[in-house]
């Protein structure tokens, strides 16, 4: 919807010197950091590779310059210093970490003598393909060490003869447990992994990689889980490390509970994987149309009709990285990434939904989607506002001028302004046919205006708006309401910046943060950071978001009761997002609806007593309402990550 602004509204924004320079750059910037046009054709040819030093020193070079013009020549040095610094640190740590989770011998042994309520063989499932010795002996060995000791290890090995010693290996092990079959040709990795399942004849089945290492509690874990929940699907963290050294992490993947959008955007499910045979009869075999993939779409399907699927927030399961290994890197197997969209795009299918699916800037086998809408739904814009003018002009002229969907009103929702500019600005924006005035006359309380202001909506979805808020992408609306008008689907958020490029807002992270009540995922980071496991590109699962920027059907706002009253300021966000998940809806953030946010510039950072008395009691009505939840803690924010610098282990 383009406002063509009449005369005197221009010249409003002409006085207040509302300059878009600022926001084209970096939308220019964000283009030109999203563009892969003619990048995908490139990747995988030999000048590419050639060229990877190149590209190393350039994006080092262009985080140089950018930490210069931040913070100038001192600051930059000392902050390379800080980073140098940390980087021995964390080796410092990994080792530390990775001695102190592995059992020693008197743990080994107490596990051993552990009797459990129920009697499972699991079924372990290794393909083998021209493995490396030393990686097939360490793989091996560490199955052997497993502690719970009911296992069967099923190796099918599609080896050509140049490789005759993966047979040897095998054979020279004198263990009943290790069932090995040498196959007349290499059917590809789904159907070696289907020659291991008609060898497997435990009750659950594990997948496991060639070349990768078990903790030696891996399967008794699994099997204590199985005793507590009755799991038919269930999965733990991970660590990728470096070549031989089991020592040198690379990354740490503590993972969510189950979260279906995080799955479909990546398998973050990935290892250690174990489920019923019985959930994998319901499910079928695998497809080799998915090779590369074929973990992907196999848990895709699983979990959609899993019974119980529980993660074990351990790292269990050591995923090596070497230089052919999609753990080094995935351009290294580009089909695997074609086979990944074709299987989240069958997975959304099955839904009954309907989508594109294209690789993410940030890595390709992260996906973003581009979900159809259905019909042209229309959107009640509700924006609160006490003078301070000129940034609402800012907020209603990128709204009307940058946003690609076109079915929106904006109800402005006036809260004891002073200033008579303010109102002079009332009587010319309401000239634009989609934009009504409402008059709030009572003391400031965020949820209530809001309520307030939805029994007027006549859209069929709000969005709540800050006055201090200015779009950046076009389709930020389509983008948000692609995900809320989803049947599973309560409030999505949007990815906010700060005025200085580093994030605001990238979901809400709740049980954490100074309180204990909630904080902002990857607040400070810069613009162009990937996030941790590049959570800062995809749409995801999360437990709240921020209303300076929220989605939601209205006749969901209405079915909650709209947001709590008794919240005046803070958290009233938090508490309505809570709400909904209560009643078994999902919360969406999605990194592809940007804004700036200027941070509450409307009614500032007073401090004074009264404003501290307030938030503390709505601390502490928080804590007595969401007591138990807050206690559960977070199911998308593992529980090995710091409480107090998220994504950060120490």
């Amino acid at each position: 919807m383009k406002i063509q602004y009449e005369k005197e509204l221009q010249e409003f924004i002409d006085r207040y010197s509302i300059k878009e320079a600022d926001i084209d750059a970096f939308i220019k910037r964000r283009a030109s950091e999203t563009d892969r046009s003619g990048i995908k054709s490139l990747k995988g040819t030999v000048w590419w590779k050639l060229l990877k030093p190149a590209r190393w020193l350039y994006n080092i070079l262009r985080l140089l310059m950018f930490n210069l013009r931040r913070y100038g020549f001192v600051q930059t040095l000392l902050k390379i210093k800080e980073k140098l610094v940390t980087t021995r640190k964390q080796r410092k740590f990994s080792k530390t970490y990775i001695q102190s989770i592995l059992p020693d011998e008197e743990e080994r042994q107490r596990q051993r003598q552990v009797v459990f309520s129920k009697d499972i063989t699991f079924s372990i499932l290794v393909p083998l393909y021209n493995t490396p010795e030393q990686y097939l002996r360490e793989m091996i060995d560490s199955v052997i060490a497993q502690t719970y000791e009911k296992w069967e290890l099923c190796l099918a090995d599609g080896s050509d003869q140049a490789h005759d010693y993966v047979e040897t290996v095998c054979k020279g092990y004198q263990d009943a447990r290790i069932v090995y079959k040498r196959l007349e040709s290499n059917e590809g990795i789904s159907g070696n992994t289907n020659e291991c399942i008609r060898m497997a004849t435990g009750d659950y089945i594990c997948f496991f990689d060639h070349d990768d290492i078990l903790h030696p509690s891996a399967l008794f874990e699994n099997m204590r889980m199985i005793c507590e929940t009755g799991a038919d699907f269930l999965y733990t963290d991970e660590a990728t490390f470096n070549g031989d050294n089991l020592y040198d992490i690379i990354t740490y993947h503590f993972k969510p509970e189950f979260a279906i959008d995080n799955l479909r955007a990546n398998n973050y499910i990935c290892h250690f994987t174990t489920f019923s045979k019985e959930l994998f009869q319901r499910t079928g075999w695998f497809d080799s149309q998915y090779d590369g993939s074929q973990d992907h779409d196999m848990i895709l399907r699983l979990t959609s009709v899993a019974d119980r699927i529980c993660h074990i927030p351990k790292l269990l399961y050591f995923w090596r990285s070497h230089p052919n290994s999609v753990a080094a890197d995935i351009n290294s197997k580009t089909y695997a990434i074609e086979a990944g969209k074709r299987a989240v795009g069958d997975s959304i299918r099955r839904d009954g939904l309907t989508a594109e699916v294209e690789s993410s800037p940030a890595f390709p086998t992260i996906y973003r989607f581009c979900y159809e809408i259905k019909g042209n739904p229309k959107i009640s814009i509700i924006i609160p506002n006490k003078d301070q003018i000129p940034y609402l002009i800012r907020t209603l002229d990128s709204v009307f001028q940058k946003s690609s969907y076109e079915n929106y009103e904006v109800l402005i929702v006036e809260n004891n302004s002073t200033d008579p500019e303010t109102f002079e600005f009332y009587r010319l924006i309401e000239k634009i046919p989609c934009v009504r005035v409402l008059r709030w006359e009572h003391p400031f309380n965020y949820s209530a205006i809001n309520n307030y202001a939805a029994k007027y909506a006549d859209g069929e979805y709000l969005l709540l708006l800050n006055n201090d808020v200015e779009v950046i992408s076009e389709q930020w609306m389509e983008e948000m309401l692609m995900y809320a008008q989803r049947e599973d689907v309560g409030a999505v958020g949007a990815k906010l910046y700060f005025q200085n490029r580093t994030i605001q807002h990238a979901g809400v992270i709740i049980g954490i943060g100074e309180d204990g009540i909630a904080a902002h995922s990857h607040l400070g980071e810069p613009f162009h950071s990937v996030g941790y496991m590049g959570r800062l590109y995809f749409a995801q699962d999360v437990s709240a978001v921020t209303a300076a920027c929220l989605m939601v059907k209205h006749a969901l706002y209405d079915a909650v009761g709209g947001m709590e009253e008794a919240l005046t300021v803070a958290y009233n966000d938090v508490d309505f997002c809570l709400k909904l998940r209560e009643q078994g809806y999902l919360n969406i953030f999605t990194p592809y609806a940007e804004l700036f946010h200027y941070e509450s510039i409307s009614r500032g950072y007073e401090d004074n007593p009264e404003k501290k008395q307030r938030f503390q009691s709505e601390v502490a009505f928080m804590k007595e309402k969401w007591k138990t939840v807050l206690e559960q803690g977070d199911p998308y924010y593992n529980p090995n990550m710091s409480r107090k610098r998220p994504w950060k282990l120490y």
